[in-house]
């Protein structure tokens, strides 16, 4: 069993643990910590790598758990999301595959953090065709006996993850950037990208 914190369109890495695992416990009574990958990921564009971050309502001053931080919806981010993504990827082998399965995350106004970044788990493992049962947590767990890699959650400062290369639109431009967002992945190789992340070997 994994234990581990449920973010926006995962890190490759979170997955590679995922896909071997036989039971995933999402931690949900944490509190909400920035400079995570939560309300960001990261994706290749033709300039590199590019994060795409989703706007919270933030409390000053107080301590939120990430179960209830709610989503800013001010300024068009999904739109903008959704853009990005298509500007980037439109040229991918598998981009028109998913593109109609992905769409709906970007048209629905889905009030809570945490939700949006479920609805993103369950979209990734439809495509990835992974039937693995979940549960959450009821309260923080400080230790526990199951693999922890809530720490995977954290995107600065960045770890260097070595993963195996595969073709990226932009590789000619920028050479391989690894661990990016799992849509990388789907959007290069495919029904491929579970294989991909089966015959990963990272230690954690």
């Amino acid at each position: 069993m994994v234990l581990l914190q449920p973010t926006y369109f995962s890190p490759i890495i979170q997955y590679v643990t995922i896909a071997k695992s036989k039971k995933i416990i999402f931690e949900i009574e944490d509190n909400f910590q920035k400079q995570t990958y939560r309300n960001r990921c990261y994706i290749y564009t033709a300039n590199g790598k590019h994060s795409l971050n989703i706007p919270i309502q933030h409390s000053r001053g107080i301590k939120q758990k990430t179960k209830d931080i709610k989503i800013d919806y001010k300024d068009d981010w999904q739109k903008l999301h959704l853009k990005t993504l298509k500007t980037a990827y439109s040229s991918s082998p598998f981009f028109e595959f998913y593109i109609d399965d992905l769409r709906p995350i970007f048209e629905k106004r889905i009030p809570f953090l945490l939700d949006l970044n479920l609805k993103c788990h369950e979209f990734i493992m439809d495509a990835l065709q992974l039937e693995i049962p979940t549960s959450k947590t009821t309260e923080f767990l400080k230790e526990t006996e199951y693999l922890d890699i809530r720490y995977l959650a954290i995107a600065k400062p960045e770890k260097i993850v070595n993963l195996k290369n595969y073709y990226q639109v932009f590789n000619t431009n920028h050479g391989f950037i690894s661990n990016l967002s799992i849509l990388d992945l789907l959007f290069m190789e495919g029904p491929n990208a579970l294989n991909y992340l089966e015959n990963q070997k990272i230690n954690l």
